[in-house]
């Protein structure tokens, strides 16, 4: 895992351009701590900051291969002179010593860039979309063709890593964040209404952001740049096909793409460790890993868990969050014989203005609140010893898991099934809005728009219909316009601190094959998510097999709501404020602690960021 950067000019000398290429490599520098490296030629530069995870000796970046055939790594790259093609990259090629295996040849690393460089060598003169579309795992990259002078920006399909990129009059500037886009002194940090809709919208866009100009890469997609222009190609997307086993077969095909997808995802030669919050997704990756560990003479399995001071007597249960985690963390880790960490937070740790600023820093947008300055802080802990850790983020999405899917107003409302159900309730940000931006934003129509974008997208499964179908379309949604949002914040709050997140249930395999399961077999024992629920049911404590769904959680100690309150109190009273030309803050001071914390960031990031609102 690693930061990425780049520029691409045709028009211009690049090597001439050193300090500012370097630059944009630094701001990548909390996502990767261990080395740095930078390939500049005539009209393109790559900067590389490195996590090193696999072959820590010698997969080294940027990584390129001459003409000659010989690998050059690292600082030495900018000194090859008979270069053919470069690369850096960010993430993790799973089956990587599959394709090393059917490649044959030379390799001079063990490393999986290696891998995926000459697999592009050996595919040269075809689309490289047939390349790309041969690789599991969570990846971005940049890969340039010195002979073609021609740039490729490829991320993974479910968009786990990110990619950002900005066209020039010539060419593209890119980075793994915006932050090393926008050290670019040509790019002004111009936000306007569609900019504005991202940050107060509560539906991912798969390719636009906050900045006016900045693109994401959009999840299983190749970005090609040549003279002529840039173009967008897709290698990826779910598609519909009959489900033709029945429920026992259903259970055993994810069990075995589980066990293959944790096996595969266990491969590092650093220190590794699972995310474990007592729910059945964390809980079944984690008796996953143990097991495979186990039958490889390994382990035990190391496992961390995250809570709050407090809670054990501050804890209130409400229709959504049911039950806190502690006591079902406790029974997996003796269940499965863990070796655990629980990582227990306070408000001191949450409100620390260094904390709130690092993690606004590592988001480059608004951040969420405290959902987010807690996992920075329990990602923070566990990077103290351990490089990789394992998450059961997704598996909500895959297997339906969320209350929303189990409620019939949400999953009939004509929108959003979390807009119109509980996950997200109460007071919007957009609803404080004052009524000029308000008019202007049109987050209704917004939302409307991206809705009837997200149904029209929807492969259909000819001979569907009813709630079968409409599952269809809720599964989509959720997968294309809710989890890229998961995604973005846990990569951020992980590599801000160094920590790989590898994210087994996002496995294409695994998405494709439960997405055309039909409704009723997802749900075939009358609850949520059944098919992990049985495919796991063996290796999991009874009580965590019979646990209802419950959220990330969340402090329940009223000091830090009142303490927010009285800091959003403050930037209220203070006319100096941006924040005052787009919201009602007066309005604001009764909304919620999770809206005020929010707003709070959005001032923050307004000043920080320097950014200018054309509205």
């Amino acid at each position: 895992m690693c930061g990425i950067s780049g520029w691409v000019s045709y028009d211009d000398d690049l090597t001439q351009r050193r300090a500012t290429a370097l630059a944009m490599t630094r701001t990548m520098a909390c996502r990767g701590p261990d080395d740095e490296g930078l390939y500049l030629r005539p009209h393109v530069a790559l900067g590389h900051r490195r996590l090193a995870v696999i072959d820590v000796p010698q997969g080294r970046q940027p990584m390129l291969v001459e003409r000659s055939g010989a690998l050059a790594t690292g600082r030495s790259a900018d000194e090859a002179s008979d270069d053919d093609l470069a690369i850096v990259y960010s993430g993790e090629v799973y089956d990587y010593r599959d394709h090393r295996a059917s490649l044959g040849g030379r390799f001079d690393t063990d490393s999986d860039t290696e891998v995926v460089l000459r697999a592009h060598l050996a595919g040269r003169g075809r689309d490289p979309r047939e390349v790309v579309s041969g690789l599991n795992g969570m990846f971005a990259y940049a890969l340039w063709d010195a002979r073609r002078e021609e740039l490729l920006l490829v991320r993974d399909r479910l968009g786990v890593k990110p990619l950002y990129y900005r066209r020039t009059g010539d060419g593209v500037l890119f980075g793994s964040e915006p932050k090393a886009v926008l050290a670019h002194p040509g790019v002004p940090r111009t936000v306007d209404a569609a900019g504005l809709r991202q940050v107060f919208g509560l539906v991912a866009d798969p390719s636009h952001t906050a900045f006016a100009g900045l693109r994401e890469v959009p999840p299983g997609h190749v970005v090609r740049v040549t003279r002529t222009g840039v173009e967008e190609l897709r290698y990826w997307q779910l598609e519909s096909s009959p489900h033709t086993d029945d429920v026992d077969a259903t259970v055993g095909r994810v069990r075995e793409l589980l066990d293959d997808t944790a096996a595969r995802q266990l491969v590092a030669d650093v220190p590794l460790c699972t995310l474990l919050s007592g729910g059945l997704d964390s809980s079944a990756l984690t008796a996953l890993a143990a097991r495979q560990l186990a039958d490889a003479g390994k382990g035990p399995v190391r496992s961390f868990s995250v809570d709050f001071a407090g809670n054990d007597d501050d804890f209130v249960a409400d229709d959504v969050r049911g039950t806190p985690d502690a006591p079902y963390v406790l029974d997996v880790a003796r269940h499965v014989a863990s070796d655990h960490t629980g990582i227990v937070l306070d408000d001191a740790g949450l409100l620390d203005a260094d904390t709130r600023a690092a993690v606004l820093r590592a988001r480059d947008t608004p951040a969420m609140g405290e959902l987010d300055t807690s996992l920075y802080l329990l990602f923070a802990a566990v990077r103290e010893s351990s490089t990789v850790a394992l998450s059961g983020e997704s598996a909500d999405e895959v297997f339906g898991g969320y209350i929303d899917f189990h409620d019939p107003a949400a999953v009939g409302a004509d929108t959003f099934p979390w807009l119109a159900g509980r996950m997200v309730g109460g007071y919007r940000i957009g609803d404080l809005l004052h009524e000029r931006v308000a008019k202007e934003l049109d987050l209704d129509g917004h939302v409307a728009d991206a809705y009837a974008r997200t149904m029209a997208e929807v492969p259909r499964l000819e001979g569907e219909t009813g709630h079968d179908a409409r599952m269809r379309e809720v599964s989509y949604a959720y997968l294309t316009r809710f989890l890229p949002t998961l995604l973005d914040r846990k990569d951020r709050m992980s590599m801000a601190v160094g920590l790989e997140v590898r994210v087994p249930f996002c496995d294409h395999r695994l998405v494709q094959y439960v997405f055309n399961a039909p409704w009723h077999l997802k749900t075939f024992d009358g609850r949520e998510k059944s098919l992990l629920r049985a495919a796991t049911a063996d290796l999991l404590p009874q009580s965590v097999v019979e646990r209802v769904k419950s959220p990330y959680p969340s402090t329940q100690d009223p000091r830090y709501g009142a303490e927010i309150a009285r800091r959003f109190g403050l930037l209220a009273d203070d006319p100096s404020t941006p924040l005052a030309d787009l919201v009602d803050l007066d309005a604001a001071r009764e909304a919620p602690r999770n809206v005020q914390d929010r707003l709070l960031y959005v001032a923050d990031w307004m000043r920080e960021y320097e950014v200018d609102v054309a509205i």
